[in-house]
Parts: C-alpha cells; structure tokens; sequence
C-alpha cells in the first residue's frame, strides 16, 4: 500500500444555472382582454420565460468549477462520525459552536478545501477515462494538471496545482512524475498509480487512485482500498497513530493475489505513510505509518531514479549561496511556487533552463527537500488509494470522496 489516510457522494456535478440566458422570441397569451384605441378588446402578448443557460464540463475538462457553484458553496465530503473515545464529539455542544464558528471564519472555512475536492473529482473522473495503455507517461501527466489548472483558476500562490502529478508504475510506489525528455509508455500490463494535487489559498486536497487495464491485480488494489477505508475509520483527534497503522496493516495483509498460479501476501509498504497536511505544506509534521508501530503521537486538529519531486523546506535555514544560479533559482522557486512541492516540469514551465547544479546545490544547503522515486524490488507491484480527511470538531469529512472511490 502506497497510499496516504487521507478522503459526496456524486462525481459528476449538478446541472445548475449560469447568469447568461437564452433569447427566446416565443409569446404566449396572458388571458387578460385590454382596451384598444377603438374600444375593440385586444389580448396583450408577453413573452415567455427566458430559459437559463446549463453549464455542462467539457472534454478535456475546461470549465472552473466556480461556474457550477456560484454562490461559493461547494459539496461536503462523506461525513462519518467518530468512534470510540471521540464519540462524545458529536452531540457536544461546545464543538458544535467551535464547528459553527470555523464555518463563519473565513480564514478557517471549509470552502476551499471543497473547492479544491470537487476539481480533483472532476479532473479525476476525466483522468480515468483518458488514460490508455500507448500513452506517454509525460502526455499523461500534462493533460492532468492542464485540467486542474483550468478548473481551479491558476493564480499565482492563490490557487493551483498542489504538488506534481505522480505517475508511479508497478514497483515504484510513489514519487515519480516524468521529467522533460522522458519517454516512459504506459503499458498494458503495467499497475499505475495516479496522485495529484490540488490547492485553493494554500489548503491543500490530495488524493490518489490506482489503475490496471487487466484483472491480474484486482485484489491487490481491492487490498489497499480496504486498508485506506479502514486508516480512514479509525482516524480522530486524539487517536494514536501507531494503533491506526496497525488497523491498516490488519486489513491490507488479510489479501492474497495469486498471478500465474502462484499466490503471494499483499504486504504493506513500511516506509510511506499518511500524513498530516499545513496550509502550503503538503507534509505537516505528523505521519501515520501503514503498519503497527510504537508511535504514541496524537493526532490534532485539524528512492530510485531520476528524482522530478521537490519543495522548498518551510523552516530553511537563512544560508549564504555561493552560485549566482542558486540564488536566482531560488527566487523563481518563492516567486512561482512558495513552500508548494514541484517539479522539474514546472521549473521548464516557468522559464528555467540548465538549473540543475542550481537545485541540486539548494538541496545540499537544506534549503529544498528533494523526494526521490520511492520503489521496491523489481518484479514487485505497488497499489496506492488516498484521500483527504477534515477532523472536524463533530465528526470527520472525508473531503475527496467521490463515487468512483
């Protein structure tokens, strides 16, 4: 399981209404007889109805989702309640006026972690269906986030793309996304792992799903959607993390995957893990490991290869650069991207070129963090489903749930 715990019941969004109206030239009658200037009575025509315009997405998605929702409420999650010693939080009033007063301040509202979840479905929902064994892993990545860019109206650091879309095939679970010049093929046999990001004013929804285009490993991602589901029950505030990863690890090694009539244990991967998640900061401090540990942290409120991951470390140390290159990197990084993980597609994207002695130096100082492709042995197949959690006072929001996971 490369998945982290973190996760409306519909994917597709209601049909609603644009301002723009249609003209419509037909009359009807209103039944009322009016005087004409010669006493004669006459029937006053009037027009219909104007119809209102549907907003429908297009294909590839194109459409923000801000026209679908134009009073700025968008969808809840799947709301599930908490369990065991977090039920009281349910029915207590005091965190139902701490619930309401989180959702009158609009620095701490919901909406743009929904906002942010109702692009990754749509997008999502596109991606499923546009990814087809041929493809390069490189057009793969790109029509994504030309999707999220779109429907989440790309502004600077006001909203955006999350982190890099991982692209992570077979044993590689986590961390790659094609660099310039890659021209990796999507193959029919291959397990492919798809985890995107999407942020709207730093809040940050990530989800990942898995796809196969043969049955040989439908248990294996049946195994790591029945783990992700059981991290996400048993996740709370106040909850160890050490008995949550081994709820996880319980569930995932309760499957087998038999592949040319050999039958092999679906095993969790010990070193990914869930995470906590900051404004900006797509790892916020805490991890919830995917098997059984020591770990009596409490939850709070709220490689191999080429490496193409990398975000600038929020608390960097303030350190003289001795490349001109570096410190001119430097700022395209604060400038285009802040303490958002990226990529080397987005530094291309950008306008940098030839900056890899510049990067790999700001990772020598601790000034960036790189992530490289996280894999395990050869002939080995990874699985990963994600979702993004909101522990709200009352109960838990699973943020990302869509109908198809």
């Amino acid at each position: 399981m490369a998945n982290s715990v973190k996760e409306r019941k519909e994917d597709t969004p209601p049909m609603v209404v644009d301002a723009e109206e249609e003209e419509n030239d037909d009359v009807e009658d209103d039944g009322v007889e009016h005087a004409g200037a010669g006493g004669e009575g006459k029937k006053k025509k009037k027009k219909k109805k104007s119809k209102k315009k549907k907003v429908e997405q297009t294909d590839p998605p194109r459409v923000p989702v801000s026209k679908f929702y134009p009073d700025g409420n968008y969808p809840e999650g799947e709301l599930q309640e908490y369990k065991d010693d977090n039920t009281w939080r349910t029915t207590s009033e005091e965190m139902r006026y701490n619930e309401r007063l989180a959702m009158e301040d609009p620095e701490t509202t919901y909406q743009s972690i929904r906002r942010a979840a109702e692009v990754h479905r749509q997008v999502r929902k596109y991606a499923r269906k546009m990814i087809k064994p041929g493809m390069s892993m490189f057009n793969i990545a790109e029509n994504i986030e030309e999707g999220t860019r779109a429907l989440v109206e790309a502004n600077g650091l006001e909203t955006g793309i999350g982190f890099p879309t991982g692209l992570s095939l077979n044993n590689c679970a986590a961390h790659y996304s094609p660099n310039g010049g890659d021209t990796t093929v999507l193959q029919q046999g291959d397990v492919l792992k798809v985890d995107f990001g999407v942020h709207v004013k730093g809040r940050i929804l990530d989800s990942a799903f898995t796809l196969t285009f043969e049955p040989t490993y439908n248990k294996l991602l049946e195994a790591v959607k029945a783990a992700t589901n059981t991290g996400i029950h048993e996740a709370g505030i106040d909850v160890r993390l050490g008995e949550i990863g081994a709820a996880i690890q319980e569930t995932m090694e309760s499957y087998e995957v038999e592949v040319n009539g050999k039958v092999y244990p679906v095993k969790a991967i010990e070193n990914l893990s869930g995470h906590s998640i900051n404004p900006y900061q797509i790892h916020g401090g805490k991890s919830i490991l995917l098997v059984k540990n020591d770990d009596q942290t409490k939850n709070g409120r709220g490689g191999s290869g080429d490496c193409s991951h990398y975000a600038r470390i929020v608390d960097a140390p303030r350190v003289p650069l001795r490349l001109t290159s570096a410190k001119s990197l430097l700022k395209s990084i604060n400038k285009n991207f802040g303490t958002l993980p990226f990529c080397r597609r987005y530094l291309d994207r950008a306008g940098e070129s030839k900056y890899l002695l510049a990067l790999n130096h700001l990772v020598a100082q601790g000034i960036v963090q790189d992530y490289p492709p996280l894999c395990d042995a050869r002939g080995a197949m990874t699985a990963q489903f994600e979702h993004t959690i909101l522990l709200r006072p009352t109960g838990k929001e699973v943020v990302s749930r869509g109908e198809d996971y």
